[in-house]
Order: structure tokens, then C-alpha cells, then sequence
């Protein structure tokens, strides 16, 4: 074990003993569970749509390295392997043979490092093949087909997320700020005078909210005469009136009431650019949080947003991977918003399974927590590069476009994409993604994402 798991577990026994360390345990175990879950759902949404069109598939596996344990069904075996960090179908036939391998052509002899890789690669790929399997390959597959299986994964990724989120958003509800208040502080302080003593003094000014008689239980329905409905119109309407005075209309007991509070200028970080501060107005109140439970289509706008700051989370992945490489080996502070590995979110799943807050809290993070997994799974797998499921689609469709440009032209049928030839790139791709993985699981271990400070 390393040194922070060591103290990750002596924190724990500091505030509840071994039962804490189980919950610890078991919430890793939670996660590692759906996680296998999900990869197992993964290749059954390419396991579905291949068996459908008549591809022989020779094996379904969870997980990479040794068998755990396999059984076979039919022509295929099922099983669960020792490393659950992935999972695959094997379909034969998924490299065509060589053009000169065909009747009447002669053949010619391989050249080149790359090209003898190719070869190989062929040869291992049509020794699967056995007689009477020859409309049952991968490669002789219309390109819609072979779309579709591609797909399959991706797809079953994204309706597992958007059914986890609904679960979380419909089901256990959301924490929503409303605009009651909750608290007035009294006094403003300085971050400074905080720090040194918390308590108001003679000294202190009263805050604006104070100043103007709001009371906890109020509910904030316009700033200068315009209404605001949620938290997010409250705030914005107050920083935007700056230092000075303005009308704040309120219910209190069911009857309407304005109030005039004088604002104050203070530096506060940005709603829209987290990270910069600017100069804003400032009232002095805390919002009351109620959880709410959503309808379908704040789901549907969940998960649009999410996919949304995924998709540009990816095109940003190779610069989020040198802050990565520099928590890791320069000991910088880990960026809670970068990407992190399987490792890591099971040690994020543990924290929280031990954390002293309601079970029902813990479930929804839980299942939040698998429902980002799926969507971040099956956005990474739509990258239009070998060996992940992006690449095979892309090629499909390029196959499409090519006999439909063919079709219309009245130009002989092209043959089947190639895929083969892009072998190199593959092995190339494979390794850094193998490195990405060893560096996202070097960094959760040494220095992690942490929930709390």
C-alpha cells in the first residue's frame, strides 16, 4: 500500500474505527463492480448487432490478461478476466486478405517492417477463418453493418449514462439553490479578519443584507424592479448593481415587501471564468438548498451539457495530460477538473462510501459517478482513430461514401476498406494509450483527486 492510501486509512480509523475502512473497502469494490458492469454492457452492444448480421464471433470477455473464468455457448466463449480495465468481442475476419491473395493474381513478396507486420496480422486474422465462414466475416459485412456493430458500444455507453442520470436527477433529486435566504451575516469582514477572529465587533460594518432587514426565511423575488427566479438570476442581478443603493423586493409570510439595501463593492471570483476575480456588488446573503427532483427534460439538458464539456474535455486531453505528468513527478497540485484513471475514481468511490453522510446520498454519488464513466467511455471511443471504435466507424463510412460515389458515377464497386494498412497508426495509437493509462494510474496513486482539501 502506498504512503497516501496509509494515510487515507489512519485518517479513517480517526473518525470511526475498521467499520470505516470496510466502507472504504467495499466502496472501491462498488465501483470496480459497475465498472465491469458497464464494460460488460459495452461489448454486448457489439455482441448484439454482429450475432444479428451473421458474424461469427469466437469470444466475449470482460476484462484483459489471464481467464478468471469462461464458459462457451454455442460458437462463442463467455468470460471474465483477472485485469477489469476493459473488455472485447472477437470477430473474425476483421482484416480483409491481401488483394494478390485472390484467385488469378500472383503474389508478391512482402517488403518493409510495416509491411511484414501487415502481413502477419492478415494471416493470424484468417487462420479463424474456417470453411463455410466466408459470409460470415467481419470484412464482407455491408459498411452499414459493420457501422452499426461498431456503434453498438458507444451507443449502449450513452443510454447506460443517460438512464444512470435520470436515475440521480428523477429519482433522488438534485440540491437547488433557492432564492430564500438562509443566513444574513451580520458584519463584513476581510478574509483576513476572518481568519483572525470570525465573531462581529462594534467595529465591523454591518452587512448590506443585515443593514436592510432581511431575515433568514425571506424570499428574494426582484432586484431593482426586475424579477429574478433561481439563485443563479439572484446573483447576477446583484453583482451586476454594483456599490449603492437598490430596491430588493421580498415575501416575507406570504406578504410582498421592498427594501432598500446599500450595496458595497467587494473582488469575488467570476460565475463565468472560475479562476479570475472582479470587482462586484455585494448584498450578504446564503441561499436555502432544497433538493428537488428533476423531469425529463432537465435529463435530456443534463446530459446535452455534459456531452458538450466532455467533447471539448477531449480536445484538450493532451494539455490536461502534461498537468497530470506534473502532479505526478513535480508534486503540483493535482487539477480536480483534468482527467483521471480507473484508479483513481475508485479511490474517489471509497472516500465517499466512508463518508459519515445519508446512505441515499451515497447511492446517488455513486451512480452519478457510473453515469460520467459511460459518457466519458463512449465520447473517447467515438475518436475517429484504430484501434477504438471511432476508427472502425469511420472506416465504414468512408467505405459507404466511396460505392455510393461509385454508384452514381456508374464506376466499378470499390473494394472493402482496408483497414489493415492503417495497422502501424494502430500500434502506434494502442501504445500511447497504454502509457496514458500508466501515467493516469501512477498519478492516482501518488498524488490523487481529492473530494476535501
Amino acid at each position: 500500500m502506498d504512503s497516501a492510501s496509509l494515510v487515507n486509512v489512519a485518517a479513517l480509523l480517526g473518525y470511526g474505527g475498521f467499520t470505516v475502512v470496510w466502507l472504504y473497502i467495499a466502496g472501491l469494490l462498488i465501483f470496480l463492480l459497475g465498472l465491469m458492469a458497464s464494460i460488460a454492457l459495452h461489448e454486448l452492444g457489439h455482441l448484439i448487432p454482429a450475432k444479428k448480421f451473421g458474424i461469427r464471433v469466437t469470444q466475449y470477455m470482460v476484462g484483459f490478461g489471464p481467464t478468471l473464468w469462461s464458459r462457451r455457448r454455442g460458437e462463442t466463449e463467455y468470460g471474465i478476466k483477472w485485469i477489469p480495465f476493459g473488455g472485447y468481442i472477437r470477430m473474425i475476419g476483421m482484416l480483409p486478405p491481401r488483394p494478390e491473395d485472390e484467385p488469378g493474381k500472383l503474389r508478391r513478396a512482402s517488403t518493409g517492417p510495416f509491411q511484414g507486420l501487415i502481413d502477419t496480422a492478415r494471416e493470424a486474422a484468417l487462420e479463424e477463418i474456417r470453411p463455410g465462414d466466408e459470409n460470415r466475416v467481419f470484412y464482407r459485412k455491408p459498411w452499414w453493418q459493420k457501422v452499426i456493430i461498431m456503434a453498438g458500444g458507444p451507443a449502449m455507453n450513452f443510454v447506460l449514462a443517460f438512464i444512470l442520470f435520470a436515475v440521480v436527477l428523477m429519482g433522488f433529486g438534485v440540491a437547488t439553490e433557492q432564492t430564500v435566504v438562509a443566513e444574513v451575516p451580520q458584519c463584513v469582514k476581510t478574509e483576513q479578519a476572518a481568519r483572525e477572529n470570525p465573531e462581529c465587533t462594534p467595529s465591523d460594518p454591518l452587512s448590506p443584507a443585515a443593514e436592510a432587514g432581511l431575515r433568514p426565511g425571506d424570499r428574494v423575488v426582484s432586484v431593482a424592479g426586475r424579477p429574478v427566479s433561481d439563485w443563479d438570476e439572484l446573483s447576477r442581478a446583484i453583482r451586476a448593481e454594483q456599490a449603492g443603493p437598490v430596491q430588493i423586493g421580498i415575501e416575507r409570510d406570504g406578504k410582498p415587501l421592498t427594501l432598500t439595501a446599500n450595496l458595497i463593492a467587494q473582488e469575488r471570483e467570476s460565475l463565468d471564468k472560475p479562476g479570475t476575480y472582479e470587482i462586484v456588488g455585494y448584498l450578504g446573503i446564503s441561499p436555502k438548498v432544497e433538493i428537488q427532483r428533476q423531469d425529463l427534460g432537465a435529463v435530456v439538458a443534463h446530459m446535452g451539457d455534459l456531452t458538450a464539456r466532455t467533447a471539448v474535455a477531449l480536445v484538450n486531453l493532451p494539455q490536461k495530460m502534461v498537468g497530470v505528468w506534473e502532479a505526478a513527478f513535480s508534486g503540483e497540485e493535482r487539477d480536480r477538473d483534468g482527467p483521471i484513471g480507473v484508479v483513481g475514481a475508485g479511490r474517489i468511490g471509497g472516500e465517499v462510501a466512508a463518508l459519515d453522510i445519508p446512505v441515499e446520498n451515497k447511492i446517488a454519488f455513486f451512480v452519478n459517478l457510473l453515469a460520467g464513466f459511460n459518457l466519458a467511455v463512449g465520447m473517447f471511443n467515438l475518436i475517429p482513430l484504430l484501434p477504438l471504435d471511432g476508427g472502425h466507424i469511420a472506416g465504414g463510412l468512408w467505405e459507404g461514401l466511396k460505392r455510393g460515389f461509385a454508384r452514381i458515377t456508374r464506376r466499378p464497386m470499390p473494394g472493402h476498406v482496408d483497414i489493415a494498412k492503417a495497422l502501424p497508426l494502430t500500434y502506434a495509437m494502442a501504445l500511447i494509450m497504454i502509457v496514458m493509462a500508466g501515467l493516469l494510474m501512477y498519478a492516482d496513486l501518488v498524488n490523487p483527486v481529492r473530494l476535501t482539501d
